[in-house]
């Protein structure tokens, strides 16, 4: 599988909301420095993990619209805007934030990622 291929099948599937999902996609030496416009935070396999467990808490559904990806050998460049759904309301699609993220692969995994996000 391609490296695009690989990022579009991470981002169309529940992996951000399941942490099941997300174990099939992340190198076990993963590490994701994420600039937010909270701060920085760098998160590695089991924080990455713990994240996908806590959104799951509060949403039922996420999608992921893609505007950009660009592909160069094992780096995918990705532009896309994040919308959920909570458990409060399932019925209305939530705008959450932008993002824009370098993903560097290895073993057909994520490896490694530099993200930056602006919430709405």
């Amino acid at each position: 599988m391609s490296a695009k291929k690989l990022i579009q099948n991470f981002y169309k599937s529940d992996a951000l909301i399941d942490a099941e999902v997300m174990k099939e996609f992340l190198h076990p030496e993963i590490i994701l420095d994420w600039n937010s416009s909270k701060g920085f935070v760098q998160l590695n396999y089991d924080g990455i993990l713990d994240l996908a467990g806590e959104l799951s808490k509060a949403y039922v559904r996420s999608k992921v619209r893609i505007s950009h990806i660009l592909s160069e050998n094992d780096l995918v460049s990705v532009r896309y805007s994040h919308y959920v759904k909570t458990i409060e309301n399932p019925r209305e699609e939530m705008f959450l934030a932008n993002f824009i993220v370098i993903w560097q692969l290895k073993d057909n995994q994520l490896f490694r990622g530099y993200q930056m996000s602006q919430i709405s």
